[in-house]
């Protein structure tokens, strides 16, 4: 592949494809690689004493002083695409594309973009909220701030792990593990370093964890939140015959020998082996 087919093809995956998991990774990288080529310069310009990324967060990072927050309100979204270096994006771009990809086996890309966004609101109000009730954090709230994808990232991460428990994934060195248990496993991480280094992270993450748990409870009760960004059509039509009543029920419920074949695949090959169309038969007869 040459180079300039290999630059359409990310275009392709990022921008046009329609895929949320590449679109979020894309914008992430491309936000990492550009601020890290300024901090080149900006330190080959003798700007030694600070870190060009330390320059920018004043501005991209979210601060946990209220009276700050008139002035800096955008950066509620924008902290959300900045890291602080490779191994913070690198991590976070891992799991995305991983649990990424089973969340689109069950929903679909605008509920996505809804858990990613509003899952970093979350984590930033969550974190705003714990520095500025506890007294612990009182000599620190002047200067702290916020930067990186993580509460995105784990919103998501939570909703698919509360949407299918008991999906599997194999893990390097230790095999087979729930979502359920895994995800149980980072939040008590995320729980005991509240003490550490980076409390602030921690908040965040649990504040998208929130969001994640409570959207996926939502939408199994019926309300699904990312219904207000659904398009309506602008044209309705009007058809004068009116369609069999018992042709319309049969449509809109999934054959139960459909969903037998199904199962009966899950039980030999297990629940990985399954294509994305099946695994939509069995999302759809577990909500009839």
């Amino acid at each position: 592949m040459t180079k300039k087919n290999l630059l359409e093809d990310l275009k392709y995956k990022v921008f046009q494809s329609g895929n949320p998991v590449f679109f979020y990774i894309g914008i992430n990288t491309i936000v990492y690689v550009a601020v890290a080529l300024f901090g080149v310069t900006y330190f080959l310009a003798g700007n030694t004493n600070v870190r060009f990324l330390d320059y920018v967060s004043e501005y991209v990072a979210f601060p946990a002083a209220l009276p700050k927050l008139p002035f800096r309100f955008y950066t509620i979204l924008t902290y959300q695409f900045f890291h602080n270096d490779i191994f913070h994006i690198l991590f976070n771009m891992l799991w995305l594309f991983w649990m990424g990809r089973i969340f689109l086996d069950f929903l679909k890309p605008r509920q996505f973009h809804l858990v990613y966004l509003a899952g970093g609101v979350m984590g930033a109000v969550i974190y705003a909220l714990a520095y500025n009730i506890f007294p612990v954090f009182a000599p620190y709230v002047p200067g702290a701030i916020i930067i990186g994808s993580s509460a995105s990232v784990m919103a998501i991460a939570v909703a698919t792990a509360t949407l299918v428990p008991d999906y599997s994934m194999n893990l390097m060195f230790i095999g087979n593990v729930k979502l359920k248990y895994l995800l149980m496993a980072y939040i008590v991480i995320d729980l005991i370093s509240i003490a550490s280094q980076n409390p602030g992270g921690s908040f965040a993450h649990l504040g998208g964890a929130l969001f994640g748990f409570v959207y996926i409870k939502l939408l199994q009760g019926g309300n699904d939140l990312s219904g207000w960004f659904e398009r309506k059509p602008t044209l309705k039509v009007v058809r004068n015959d009116k369609p069999n009543a018992g042709a319309r029920n049969k449509s809109n419920k999934v054959n139960q020998k459909e969903v037998d074949a199904v199962l009966d695949k899950v039980s030999k090959s297990g629940y990985d082996k399954l294509s994305r169309e099946e695994k939509e038969i069995l999302f759809k007869a577990s909500k009839d």
